[in-house]
C-alpha cells in the first residue's frame, strides 16, 4: 500500500500532525500499537497538561477544542515558585497584560480523545491500530515499512511520534542523549479544604519537588518528584495515609488533602535527539525532545513542532514539490531546534540547581528566586512565553 506520509504513534502529537495535514491532498497512514478503542476512549494517565495560549489556538484550529467539555478545562490564572522553608514566592501573574489567565489545564487523556475525534473519519487517512513497526527500509525516493502483522506499506515521508524511547528513531539510526534522572514522578488528583484560586504552585523542598496544578473546584493535581527509592515507599501507602503524606509534604498550604483519583508513577528520563531528521524521515513530539515536566512545556513544544513540519509539507505539496526533500527537512530541524534547545537546556540547569541538596545549592536557588523577583523583565519574559499566541 502506498501513502504520502506514514505517521508512527497515535499519541496527541501524532494525532495533531495527522489532523494538520487534513485537506492537503495527501494520503496518510497512522500506525499505532494500541487498539482502536484505546485511541477512541483513552484511559486516564493522571497527567494534567498546562496549555499555553498558542497550544490552545492550535487545538482550536485543528477542531479539537470544541470536543472538550467546559468541565474538562480549568483556568490557570497565575503561578508561583517556592523554595525550601522560605516564605518568599516568585510569582507570575498575567494581570499586567490585561488577561485573567496564563493558560489552561486539561487532562492528557481528554486532549487525546478530542484529537482522535477530529481524525476518526478524516478523508485520506488510514488508521492502522493494534500493530507495530517491524522494520524500515528507505532510499532516495521512498520509505518502506514492514508492520508486525506482515503487511508492508510505503510512503514519501515517515514521521516518528512514538515517545522519548522511540523505536523508530533507533531504527533510523538517530542517536539521542538519554538522561535517566534516578527520580520518579507521582501524579494524583487531590481534593482539599482551601481554595487554590487558580494558582499553580511549584515548591522545591529539601529532597523533593512538589507542584499543585489547580483544577476546577477544590481539586488539584499533585505532582510529586522524589528519588526512585522513596517513591517506592509512597506507592505502598493506603489511600488515607497517602492523603496525609501529601498534606504534610505541601505544608498544609491547601489544608487537608484527600486522594480522589488514581495514583500514577513515572520514572523520569529526559531526551534530546542528535538529529530531528533522516533521509525521508522526521521526528516530532517526544521522539525529538523529551522534556522534564518541571516547566510543563513538553506537550506545548510537541504541538509547535508538528505545526512547523505540517506547514512546510503543505507548502511543498501546494507547489507540487517534494514533501520530504533534504532542504525541507533541514528547515524543519533548524526551526524546531531553535524552538526547543534553549528551553531544554535551561530546564535541565534548573532541575540540577533545584535538586542538589548542599547548603550552597540551597542558598543559590533562594538567591536566584530573589533576583528574579527584583527583575520585572524576567517575570514578564516568562509570563509572555506562557501566553504566546
Amino acid at each position: 500500500m502506498s501513502f504520502d506520509v506514514i505517521v508512527v504513534g497515535g499519541g496527541p502529537v501524532g494525532l495533531a500532525f495527522a489532523r494538520s495535514l487534513a485537506g492537503k491532498g495527501l494520503r496518510l497512514a497512522l500506525v499505532e500499537r494500541q487498539p482502536l478503542t484505546a485511541l477512541a476512549e483513552p484511559a486516564s494517565d493522571g497527567r494534567e497538561i498546562a496549555l499555553t495560549r498558542r497550544s490552545k489556538r492550535i487545538l482550536d484550529e485543528l477542531g479539537a477544542w470544541r470536543h472538550l467539555e467546559p468541565a474538562d478545562i480549568a483556568p490557570l490564572r497565575a503561578a508561583r515558585v517556592l523554595n525550601g522553608d522560605s516564605s518568599f514566592a516568585l510569582a507570575f501573574d498575567p494581570a499586567a497584560t490585561g488577561d485573567d489567565r496564563l493558560g489552561h489545564l486539561v487532562s492528557n487523556h481528554r486532549i487525546r480523545a478530542a484529537l482522535f475525534r477530529t481524525v476518526e473519519d478524516q478523508p485520506g487517512l488510514d488508521l492502522m491500530t493494534g500493530v507495530g513497526v517491524a522494520s524500515i527500509r528507505h532510499d532516495s525516493s521512498s520509505v518502506a515499512v514492514r508492520l508486525t502483522d506482515g503487511r508492508e506499506i510505503e510512503a514519501r515521508l515517515l514521521v516518528a511520534a512514538d515517545s522519548r524511547f522511540s523505536r523508530i528513531r533507533d531504527q533510523l539510526g538517530i542517536p539521542a542523549a538519554m538522561n535517566p534522572l534516578g527520580r520518579s514522578m507521582m501524579v494524583a488528583r487531590m481534593a482539599h479544604d482551601k481554595d487554590h484560586r487558580g494558582i499553580a504552585t511549584e515548591w522545591f523542598g529539601h529532597g523533593q519537588t512538589i507542584a499543585m496544578l489547580p483544577l476546577n473546584g477544590r481539586l488539584s493535581s499533585a505532582v510529586l518528584t522524589l528519588s526512585a527509592a522513596e517513591m517506592s515507599r509512597i506507592a505502598t501507602l493506603d489511600t488515607p495515609v497517602l492523603g496525609e503524606e501529601i498534606t504534610r509534604r505541601f505544608g498544609r498550604l491547601l489544608g487537608s488533602m484527600r486522594l480522589v483519583g488514581g495514583l500514577h508513577i513515572y520514572p523520569l528520563t529526559t531526551s534530546y535527539a542528535r538529529h530531528f531528521v533522516a533521509r525521508r524521515a522526521a521526528l516530532i513530539g517526544d521522539a525529538a525532545v523529551g522534556m522534564h515536566p518541571v516547566t510543563a512545556h513538553g506537550f506545548n513544544l510537541g504541538l509547535v513542532g508538528q505545526e512547523t513540519l505540517a506547514r512546510l509539507i503543505a507548502s511543498a505539496q501546494a507547489k507540487r514539490s517534494d514533501i520530504a526533500s533534504p532542504n525541507l527537512l533541514r528547515d524543519y530541524e533548524r526551526a524546531h531546534r531553535l524552538a526547543t534547545r534553549p528551553l531544554y537546556t535551561a530546564t535541565n540547569l534548573l532541575v540540577r540547581l533545584y535538586t542538589e541538596e548542599g547548603r550552597a545549592a540551597r542558598l543559590l536557588r533562594h538567591a536566584t528566586l530573589r533576583v528574579g523577583a527584583r527583575l520585572p523583565l524576567v517575570r514578564r519574559t516568562v509570563t509572555s512565553l506562557l501566553m504566546q499566541n
